[in-house]
């Protein structure tokens, strides 16, 4: 980058509560920060705005896509689908007409593109890609990001874990804790449906949902938000890493840790242990899936780990414990 300006970030779904906290870190840092968002100066859908954002920056970061803390309805499953690839074609056609295209592109993914595993963990390596909507939803994802040759510009598909900090995943597993399902979670028979069948080009898994005999001992992958920037920084920085990276704490829980931690930090005396047909409901009534706590998500960050990252937060119980006193200060001011 020239040394007599400002270096120049692109970020895609700076609204979000990983893409707004980027965008703080990278303004602080110096940076000139182009937002595309549906609002704003630069809108998803208008080319020419895009393309102009992008040339000449010296980063893209994109978050863009509808939020998947929601139910799989028809028209849901649809939208977090196309946000997310039509989002990243724009960018990646924006990019390979750019005069002086961007150095790198880190770009969001997602760690459950991992199959539900209970008897090893998945790395960037030997990793066993799973089936069905959220994994095609990644795949899909990725497909875009990797399509094409772009010689100037490194890509890095971020295959984050659930992102722990006052963010929407976070705040959906403190009410599960508050509203009495805070106990073991067990998968199991449940109600079938068609919620979770696979979408896209290429769509993956069986019709109906499927469903694993977990004990409760179904593993949680998770990364504190701290951590999610800290190597979005180092991504940014070191140019010999590219492709899929594993963004997760290289300590993975499990589901009657991660609920006994959650009572712990709201202060519940006690959690109701649900099995998959209970929580179907519960979901139902929060507005969220069952997924989030029932798929076993076991992630390792090989690469980040291997090229020398640290993660600073490795202790769940105390991360939500942090989280949970600092919502109890907001909301008491």
């Amino acid at each position: 980058m020239d040394s007599d300006r400002w270096p120049v970030a692109v970020i895609g779904g700076a609204g979000g509560f990983v893409g707004s906290t980027v965008a703080e870190t990278l303004t602080a840092e110096g940076w000139s920060v182009r937002r595309i968002g549906r609002t704003g100066a630069v809108r998803w859908g208008d080319t020419a705005a895009i393309a102009q954002a992008v040339d000449g920056a010296d980063l893209i970061v994109n978050f863009a896509g509808r939020s998947v803390n929601c139910r799989y309805t028809d028209s849901n499953r649809r939208e977090i689908l196309a946000s997310r690839v039509t989002t990243t074609r724009a960018l990646r056609e924006a990019v390979a007409r750019a005069a002086r295209p961007p150095r790198v592109w880190l770009n969001a993914s997602t760690a459950t593109i991992y199959q539900h595993s209970m008897d090893q963990p998945n790395t960037e390596s030997g990793g066993r890609i799973g089936s069905g909507f959220s994994v095609d939803v990644a795949t899909s994802w990725e497909r875009e990001l990797f399509a094409g040759d772009l010689p100037g510009t490194r890509r890095v598909a971020l295959r984050m874990a659930i992102v722990i900090g006052d963010g929407p995943a976070t705040r959906t597993l403190l009410r599960l804790a508050r509203s009495g399902l805070g106990g073991t979670q067990f998968d199991g028979w449940g109600p079938p449906h068609r919620r979770y069948r696979g979408i896209g080009e290429q769509p993956t898994g069986p019709e109906r949902a499927p469903w694993h005999r977990t004990g409760g001992r179904q593993r949680f992958s998770w990364v504190h938000i701290d951590d999610v920037v800290a190597a979005i920084r180092f991504l940014r920085d070191d140019d010999r890493l590219s492709g899929p990276v594993n963004i997760a704490s290289p300590e993975a829980s499990d589901n009657r840790t991660l609920m006994r931690a959650l009572r712990q930090a709201v202060g519940a005396r006690v959690g109701l242990p649900a099995q998959r047909w209970m929580l179907e409901l519960g979901m139902w009534a929060l507005r969220t899936e069952p997924e989030l706590v029932l798929k076993s998500r076991w992630v390792v960050p090989e690469k980040l780990t291997e090229a020398g990252f640290r993660f600073t937060h490795t202790d769940l119980r105390t991360v939500l414990a942090d989280v949970a006193a600092v919502r109890r200060t907001s909301h008491a001011h």
